[in-house]
């Protein structure tokens, strides 16, 4: 499986707002956004003025980037959003949300989504009472995660527990802290995503 390995923290710096993508770190005075609020590289201090399609690209690689995809996967999730009813868009939005990666984030077992990811591809998640180790797969409402018995013992996985108030928990889930599980209790609404997104920019670069 493809996936990027260098450093995150320029991302954050590229778009101009915190992405989330280290954790505690970005809480802390060590955001690199706090320290160094304008984009990395040599010209990064320089005036920048971006075309309309500089615009579109921009959210595009916000938004990939928030969710921890590359190209070919991001582009086949908006294709699979485009396909069904309602606003592109916001399909695309509400797609993402559902991935285990992203939920197991939104349910305070992992301090970033990255992190998210390698714990589910480790096999430290159930479904259901069923192991499920790929990321993308899309939850149900209803669904119960919960931890194996080897990630109930892991420290790390209760600390960021521990710490997951400081983030809040989403409406749309449930979780029980003691028994180190949690339900999806309804799908999210565009309303629910806090996280400054132009959805309709990405749909304006793919549809060209």
């Amino acid at each position: 499986m493809a996936r990027y390995r260098g450093g995150v923290c320029r991302f954050c710096r590229r778009e101009g707002l915190k992405l989330y993508l280290k954790g505690d770190r970005c809480y802390s005075d060590k955001c690199s956004v706090e320290r160094r609020n304008y984009p990395p590289g040599q010209h990064g201090q320089g005036r920048v003025k971006f075309s309309e399609f500089g615009l579109q690209l921009r959210e595009k690689q916000k938004v990939k980037r928030i969710y921890g995809l590359l190209e070919k996967q991001f582009r086949r999730t908006f294709y699979e959003a485009a396909r069904r009813k309602g606003v592109t868009g916001e399909n695309l939005i509400l797609m993402l949300e559902r991935r285990l990666d992203n939920m197991v984030y939104r349910m305070g077992f992992a301090s970033s989504r990255n992190q998210a990811r390698m714990w589910v591809t480790h096999r430290h998640f159930l479904i259901n009472g069923k192991k499920v180790n790929i990321p993308s797969y899309k939850v149900r409402v209803g669904d119960k995660i919960s931890l194996t018995e080897a990630g109930k013992k892991s420290a790390l996985l209760k600390e960021n527990l521990a710490a997951a108030d400081r983030r809040g928990f989403p409406r749309w889930v449930t979780v029980d802290k003691e028994r180190m599980e949690g339900v999806v209790n309804e799908f999210p609404t565009r309303e629910d995503i806090t996280m400054p997104m132009e959805e309709h920019l990405i749909v304006e670069l793919y549809s060209k």
